[in-house]
């Protein structure tokens, strides 16, 4: 094996849990199926696809209704990829160079590291202040010292559910000469978002997933930017990376966004209660979230984590991800009534 490269035998494969028979909260999936009168106009178009012909490979008018729905800057130009994790891979491909660096903080996005790893640059993580918000001058002298040639920051974060300082990330930018993205996995649950800035930085990209609206199964993500920046990242992509099904899925629910609004709206009503009813806990520290999914500390987390998947309800686990999330477990918001099982899980196991 020694003909595999010595990072790659370091790592370990990004883990997927069986959730089977289990009630799954541990993944930031939307809870609600999709609509029927959606589920009916997405089959009755499945019969006029082409699935013996390849794909549009700009996929065009998936491009069009994006621009429409989330009102991208005219001038910005838009690449799709399979998820944003086929994304940050195209990124880290056309940037990747000798000792060049990847900046992220930590604890953040885990696919930001694999993926530096992946393609053979150093990735250096910046600490977070203790309550997970953005060291400033912690960030900006490390990128005095490491010069990145890119920066990603999840805004929200994930796994801490938090939208960092609009000023320091605005800071960041500045200072970096280099590439900066914004990666806005859940853009859905708040209301704070950097794409209103594309266009006023020449190194600023956003990146966003449909998979947390409520379509993880289409595996569709998005980066917006200047039109330079985008279309050199565009050739590393690999030809026809969004299928035909994809392509007529994102494209024809896109046209009901309003649906999937509506579901995102109960989803941050459950996020309420479940911040409400889990901070009347003594034992719970609770973290604050602007994403669909609380971040909670527990004395011995790892008893906690094991009576409730003992009750039949998968979460994650961050006990040993990083050392600032030591106790920590994350709880992805359900529907009404997984809530209310995970909270009788919750309570019953910290007593």
């Amino acid at each position: 094996m020694d003909y595999i490269r010595p990072e790659i035998r370091a790592l370990s494969a990004y883990h997927v849990p069986s959730a089977e028979g289990l009630i799954k909260l541990d993944a930031m999936e939307n809870p609600y199926p999709l609509p029927a009168e959606l589920q009916e106009i997405l089959a009755a178009s499945l019969p006029s696809l082409a699935l013996n012909r390849y794909p549009d490979p700009n996929a065009n008018l998936v491009k069009d209704e994006i621009r429409q729905v989330f009102s991208i800057h005219p001038q910005a130009e838009i690449i799709l990829g399979n998820g944003s994790d086929e994304i940050i891979q195209m990124i880290a491909m056309a940037v990747a160079k000798p000792n060049a660096v990847v900046m992220g903080v930590d604890p953040s996005f885990v696919m930001f590291k694999m993926i530096a790893t992946f393609v053979g640059m150093k990735y250096v993580g910046v600490g977070l202040n203790q309550d997970f918000s953005l060291d400033r001058d912690a960030i900006l002298s490390a990128i005095e010292e490491h010069q990145p040639e890119i920066i990603f920051l999840a805004y929200p974060n994930n796994p801490t559910g938090n939208c960092f300082d609009e000023e320091t990330l605005l800071s960041v930018i500045e200072k970096s000469k280099k590439l900066v993205v914004i990666d806005e996995a859940y853009f859905p649950f708040t209301d704070r978002s950097m794409l209103s800035r594309l266009m006023q930085f020449p190194n600023l990209v956003v990146m966003r997933t449909l998979s947390k609206l409520g379509l993880a199964g289409v595996r569709l993500g998005f980066l917006a930017g200047p039109v330079e920046i985008i279309g050199e990242i565009n050739k590393v992509r690999l030809p026809y990376n969004i299928s035909v099904l994809d392509q007529q899925a994102t494209r024809l629910l896109l046209q009901h966004y309003a649906l999937f609004k509506a579901q995102t709206e109960k989803i941050k009503i459950e996020r309420s209660r479940l911040i409400r009813e889990i901070s009347q806990l003594n034992q719970v520290h609770l973290f604050p979230s602007e994403a669909n999914f609380v971040l909670l500390r527990v004395a011995q987390a790892q008893d906690v984590f094991n009576r409730i998947l003992e009750r039949g309800i998968l979460i994650k686990n961050l006990n040993n991800a990083h050392s600032s999330l030591k106790g920590c477990l994350r709880v992805t918001v359900g529907s009404e009534e997984e809530n209310t099982l995970f909270l009788n899980a919750l309570k019953s196991s910290i007593t």
